[in-house]
């Protein structure tokens, strides 16, 4: 791919297309009062942009002040190279990308357009399927960069299997606390909070390899990738069970 415009148009399709085939996907699940692809595209569009810049910052911001602390961080759970990688893959990243996501639900609740609960979730996926896609593209392009092609289409390949329906359904559970913080007056902190738990478990799984490689070997790869797929295959179950068990209720009563 020499020509640039070639190039960037690959690594920018490769990315985005698998997130919105999701999005469709995830959205046709409900049979009643689909959201409008308007505003799925704009709350995609700020999870693609916004939710990431804003991720991005944060996460800077915070990665640097835990360098500074790094020493009292050991003090405590002791001087291994694997912890700081941890620390950032685990507890940093999903709670700041978890937040920046729910950005882009909380602008189609401002809207209006939350107005039955399968709403937050579908939005909910939109939000965290346009972050994944930018994720995806600068991982992507990084692999092609650093390693070439076969490189660039191993993590295409994962990531679109993997952390693009992840981003989905860790959003999707945050967007759900949002439509019931809407419709029915609760908090949606503790949404938000399993959100973070299922991506840092996520991430958890996803690092497994590079922890336990000394004493697993190649299984240990085997073992984090088996474990990733096995949460995005169960969120992705609960995620589209709860839409349609929800969009049930709503044409049940439409009947009556």
């Amino acid at each position: 791919m020499d020509d640039p415009l070639v190039f960037w148009s690959v690594l920018i399709l490769v990315a985005f297309v698998p997130s919105f085939v999701y999005m469709v996907w995830i959205r046709n699940t409900e049979k009643h009062s689909r959201e409008p692809y308007g505003m799925l595209l704009k709350v995609f569009a700020y999870g693609a942009v916004l939710s990431v810049l804003f991720a991005i910052i944060l996460e800077v911001i915070l990665s640097s002040l835990f360098g500074q602390n790094i020493e009292r961080v050991y003090e405590f759970l002791g001087e291994h190279p694997t912890i700081p990688m941890l620390i950032l893959a685990c507890v940093i990243a999903p709670f700041v990308e978890e937040i920046t996501k729910a950005l882009g639900i909380l602008r189609a609740r401002k809207k209006r357009m939350i107005v039955e609960l399968e709403n937050g979730i579908v939005y909910g996926a939109a939000a965290g399927l346009g972050f994944a896609a930018t994720e995806n593209l600068l991982y992507e392009s990084t692999a092609y960069l650093t390693d070439g092609v076969q490189a660039f289409i191993a993590t295409a390949v994962l990531r679109s299997l993997s952390s693009a329906l992840l981003h989905a359904t860790s959003s999707s559970l945050v967007g759900l606390g949002i439509a019931r913080s809407a419709l029915q007056g609760k908090s949606w902190l503790p949404y938000y909070l399993g959100a973070v738990a299922m991506h840092s478990g996520f991430n958890f799984a996803a690092s497994f390899g590079i922890i336990y490689y000394d004493t697993l070997g190649d299984s240990a790869y085997l073992i984090g990738l088996g474990a990733a797929f096995t949460i995005v295959a169960i969120g992705v179950s609960v995620m589209r069970g709860k839409i349609k068990q929800l969009d049930r209720r709503r044409g049940w009563r439409r009947t009556r």
